[in-house]
């Protein structure tokens, strides 16, 4: 073997040691998903380098049998509990200080998913009762977020969020189960958009919706 050779992989050999510390370290950090470009400008390494060296510790972790996992989910890279140790975690965050979602939240953010973007008028004809609550809920959660307004009525519009595909683990919206087509025909429910126009009052009585989203603690 040549010196030069030799030189080579002693800087190989550095250069992978530095890197999958530093990828760790900021992915420790991370409070989001991160694109291996991103990585790659954070560390100073190749992103040809930094997606190899992603899926060797991703492999390293599963084998040593981490009760942590690095997953790419949603075009970026994260740090996710183990499923198998899912039960303890909820058991320490939860701890009866952070309320579920309901089923009318839940309800609204499957509309809000198949029909994005969707305005809260479309989302509270197809539920059937106003859905003002459990949005202001769903927007706070990270769940949906505000996606500019409606060229024709000017409500505002709603999208799910990269948090949204990051919780139920998908990476695109095109990635969830086909349900589209049998959800109802919005053609028909013009009289609802009024509610979004000024000068309207919003779907009320009733059928509001008896809370914001989330189950008592």
């Amino acid at each position: 073997m040549s010196e030069t050779t030799e030189m080579t992989e002693a800087t190989l050999d550095v250069h992978v040691a530095d890197l999958r510390p530093s990828l760790e370290a900021v992915l420790m950090v991370a409070d989001q998903p991160l694109e291996a470009i991103t990585l790659a400008t954070a560390v100073g390494y190749p992103v040809g380098e930094v997606t190899e060296a992603l899926g060797a510790l991703a492999a390293e972790y599963t084998e040593q049998g981490r009760g942590f996992e690095l997953r790419n989910i949603g075009g970026g890279w994260r740090y996710y509990t183990r499923d198998e140790y899912a039960a303890v975690v909820e058991g320490f965050v939860l701890d009866g200080q952070q309320a579920r979602l309901t089923q009318a939240a839940l309800e609204t953010l499957a509309v809000v998913a198949y029909k994005q973007p969707v305005s809260r008028a479309r989302v509270s004809a197809i539920r059937g009762v106003n859905v003002d609550g459990v949005m202001r809920t769903l927007l706070t959660r990270g769940l949906v977020q505000e996606a500019g307004q409606d060229h024709e009525t000017g409500a505002n519009l709603y999208t799910t969020t990269g948090y949204f595909l990051e919780r139920i683990g998908v990476t695109s919206i095109e990635d969830l189960p086909e349900l589209a087509p049998y959800l109802p025909d919005m053609d028909d429910l013009d009289d609802e958009l009024l509610n979004e126009l000024p000068g309207h009052a919003p779907h009320n009585g009733p059928g509001t919706e008896p809370d914001g989203g989330t189950e008592p603690s």
